[in-house]
């Protein structure tokens, strides 16, 4: 991450960090927040998130409509009859 400089008056940055203080935050990660919004990377992070859960909701790898029709027991023992009772 870099680091960013910026000027401001010392009674903003008082009742910028009291008012953070009072939110359960900080003054760092409300400006963080606000350029990721202005630069475009949380609209870019929603549009991907999207895209996978349309992806995932289009694909045909879920258990279907009657659900799934396999127990945890039913794989152990499965796979117990696969490699042998010991």
């Amino acid at each position: 991450m870099a680091n960013l400089t910026i000027t401001v008056d010392e009674e903003t940055v008082k009742r910028a960090r009291m008012r953070a203080l009072e939110e359960g935050t900080s003054v760092n990660a409300i400006l963080r927040d606000y350029l990721e919004d202005y630069a475009g990377v949380r609209r870019e992070r929603r549009e991907a998130l999207q895209r996978i859960l349309a992806s995932s909701r289009e694909s045909n790898s879920g258990s279907g409509p009657g659900g799934r029709t396999w127990t945890r027991g039913d794989i152990y023992e499965e796979r117990l009859g696969r490699y042998g009772k010991k």
